[in-house]
C-alpha cells in the first residue's frame, strides 16, 4: 500500500492529529497568516514571537509551529529542549531570503560605528549578528530607548523601517528586503477599493510601502491589526496584510464587514503568502507522526541569537506579542 494511500482524511484527518497531539505531548502553533482549518485546530494564533514565548511557557514535549522557518527557529531559540517540528522545511521567508548572513555580516563590518536593530523575520544567523531584534509591535519602544546619536543598521525590511524612520525623524541605514506578500498590494487598486466604502477605515502592516501605509488609518501588526478591527467604531474595515488574518476577525466580530486590499490586478489573491499555504494538515500530521522535520540550531549559534532576542525582552517587554504601533502617523 502506498504512503499516500495510507493518509487519513476529513474526520479521521483530525481525529489522527488530535491523537498524536495528546501522545506526543505536543503544542499546535499557528500564525494569523496559516490557513482556516489550521488556525481552528490550533492550541494558540499569533504573532510569531508570541507563539514562541507561548511554546516555552507550556510543559509541552513538542512544539508543532505551523509557519514558517524563522517563526520555528525562533521557538527553538527560546525552547532548546523541546523538539520543534515544521509541517513544510521550504516555508521560508522572502525577508530572510533577502538577507544572507554573509552579506548581512560584511555590511555591519562596513559600518562598525552602527548597532544593528534586525526584525524578527531573518535567519538564525542573521538574529546571531544582531544586537537588537525588533517585532513590529515592539520596534517603537525599543527605537525610543537608543541614543540620538547612536547610528543604527535596520533590516532585513526597508518599509518597516522607513515607516520607523518617517515616524521617529531617526536616520537609518536600510537593508534593502521586502516582503514579497505586502510588496503586492496596489495603491490604486486600495483607492479604487476606498471610493465603493469612503467610510471604511483602512488597516495596514508597516511591511506595506509608503505608498499604501500613507493612506491607512491605523498601522501595526498582525496583533495589533485585530485590536483595531474589534475596537473601530464602523462596520466595515479594510485590510492590508496577509487576508488569512481575516479568518480570526470574521470569527470575533461576525457583525463587522472585512475586506482584504487588493493587489494589481484588483484581489487580494496575490497577497496569499505562498510560503505558509506551504503547510497544511496532512504535513501536520506527518509531522507529528515522525516527529519530522525537526529544527535543529547548534548551541553555540543558539545562544548567539538569543541575545538579540533577549535585549529584546529586556527592552521592550511590555510590548511584546501587543502588535500596537499605534494611529498611522
Amino acid at each position: 500500500m502506498s504512503e499516500v494511500s495510507k493518509m487519513p482524511a476529513g474526520d479521521d484527518l483530525l481525529a489522527e492529529i488530535a491523537r498524536l497531539r495528546k501522545e506526543r505531548n505536543a503544542v499546535i502553533l499557528a500564525h494569523y497568516y496559516q490557513r482556516p482549518e489550521i488556525q481552528d485546530l490550533a492550541d494558540y494564533v499569533g504573532d510569531s514571537l508570541q507563539l514562541s514565548q507561548m511554546a516555552a511557557q507550556t510543559d509541552a514535549d513538542v512544539i508543532a509551529f505551523c509557519g514558517v522557518k524563522f517563526m520555528a527557529d525562533t521557538a527553538k531559540i527560546l525552547s532548546p529542549e523541546k523538539i520543534v517540528v515544521l509541517p513544510d522545511m521550504d516555508a521560508g521567508c522572502s525577508l530572510e531570503d533577502s538577507c544572507p548572513p554573509d552579506k548581512f555580516a560584511a555590511f555591519r563590518e562596513a559600518h562598525p560605528d552602527h548597532i544593528a536593530l534586525t526584525y524578527i523575520n531573518c535567519s538564525t544567523e542573521v538574529k546571531a549578528l544582531s544586537d537588537v531584534i525588533v517585532t513590529s509591535s515592539s520596534a517603537e519602544t525599543i527605537l525610543q530607548q537608543i541614543p540620538a546619536d547612536q547610528k543604527i543598521i535596520f533590516g532585513p525590511d526597508r518599509h518597516l523601517g522607513g515607516y520607523l524612520s518617517r515616524k521617529f525623524n531617526r536616520e537609518m541605514l536600510l537593508w534593502p528586503g521586502v516582503c514579497i506578500v505586502h510588496e503586492a498590494f496596489s495603491e490604486t487598486e486600495l483607492l479604487k477599493l476606498k471610493q465603493e466604502h469612503p467610510d471604511a477605515p483602512i488597516a495596514a502592516h508597516p511591511e506595506c510601502p509608503p505608498t499604501i501605509v500613507d493612506h491607512a488609518d491605523y498601522v501595526g501588526s498582525t496583533s495589533g491589526i485585530l485590536k483595531f478591527a474589534q475596537d473601530f467604531p464602523g462596520d466595515t474595515l479594510i485590510v492590508a496584510t496577509e487576508p488569512h488574518i481575516i479568518h480570526q476577525m470574521e470569527k470575533a466580530l461576525p457583525g463587522k464587514t472585512f475586506i482584504g486590499a487588493p493587489g494589481a490586478d484588483g484581489n487580494c489573491n496575490c497577497n496569499i503568502c505562498p510560503y505558509m499555504a506551504l503547510n497544511t494538515l496532512e504535513k501536520l500530521y506527518t509531522a507529528l507522526r515522525d516527529l519530522e522535520p525537526r529544527v535543529e540550531i547548534e548551541e553555540e549559534l543558539r545562544l548567539k541569537a538569543k541575545k538579540s532576542l533577549d535585549a529584546m525582552l529586556d527592552m521592550a517587554s511590555g510590548t511584546v506579542g501587543k502588535g500596537d504601533l499605534g494611529p498611522a502617523a
